[in-house]
């Protein structure tokens, strides 16, 4: 019999794999080079930070990998929870809006709640919009572990910053996606909501096994993640494996 290994033991593929991203805006004198043939892995179920100055690419390279835009060229690889993998980046623009309702969820900075629909209707309403069944056990699930559950019939004016941010990640795990991507989710919010925000995102990492993409220029927030991805100038200066703290 031969010894099984550590070694030998089959890696599970990133959930999200970039491979020789190039994003150029303008042309001739006006041109910009916004990422420069990036390499990069996603891990699954692990919570990676991505940091840099503004201008650094990182908001260019959340887009690219969230399907927003497509890139000039190189591809983004998703790979599912089923085993499946798909070339998002080849994708056209209404199949990646589809794709970000189910399988790539995006949290942004300005919460993005419907105003005059309740903190339920809101949650639901990617599902509503795939024409899919809502799971009532995860939404009470997650909904809970945000600690939102017992403002579900409440409208958004009528809950605090945080609050609103807490419904609009749960509104991105309603679908249960492969992935979660945060783009300067606690920029609009004050030193205590945010950290209590960051802690709901460690625990939807840790608890649910979710997949976290973390965009920012705090450093103090980037580090509660599990790997740190340092941008600068379209190109990335570090790829660390972060101690947990």
């Amino acid at each position: 019999m031969i010894p099984t290994s550590e070694a030998s033991i089959s890696t599970p593929p990133p959930v999200l794999l970039a491979q020789e991203l190039s994003m150029i805006f303008g042309k001739g004198s006006t041109e910009v080079h916004a990422l420069n043939q990036i390499n990069l892995d996603i891990p699954r179920g692990q919570w990676t930070s991505i940091m840099g100055q503004s201008g650094s690419g990182k908001t260019t390279l959340l887009h690219c990998l969230s399907g927003l835009i497509k890139p000039t060229s190189g591809k983004v690889t998703l790979h599912s929870q089923d085993g499946s993998s798909l070339d998002i980046s080849g994708l056209s623009e209404n199949k990646r809006a589809i794709l970000r309702r189910t399988h790539i969820s995006v949290v942004f900075q300005d919460f993005n709640l419907v105003p005059i629909l309740s903190i339920r209707d809101n949650i639901s309403l990617p599902m509503r919009l795939a024409h899919q069944k809502i799971d009532k056990a995860w939404l009470d699930q997650i909904t809970d572990i945000l600690q939102i559950d017992q403002r579900l019939n409440h409208l958004p004016h009528e809950l605090s910053g945080g609050q609103q941010q807490r419904a609009a990640i749960a509104r991105a795990l309603i679908s249960k996606p492969d992935i979660l991507i945060a783009d300067e989710p606690t920029g609009s919010l004050d030193s205590q909501t945010s950290d209590a925000v960051l802690d709901l995102f460690r625990t939807v990492v840790d608890q649910l096994g979710q997949s976290l993409v973390f965009v920012t220029h705090d450093k103090e927030a980037a580090l509660r993640g599990d790997r740190l991805i340092t941008m600068r100038d379209g190109h990335i200066l570090e790829n660390t494996k972060l101690a947990r703290r």
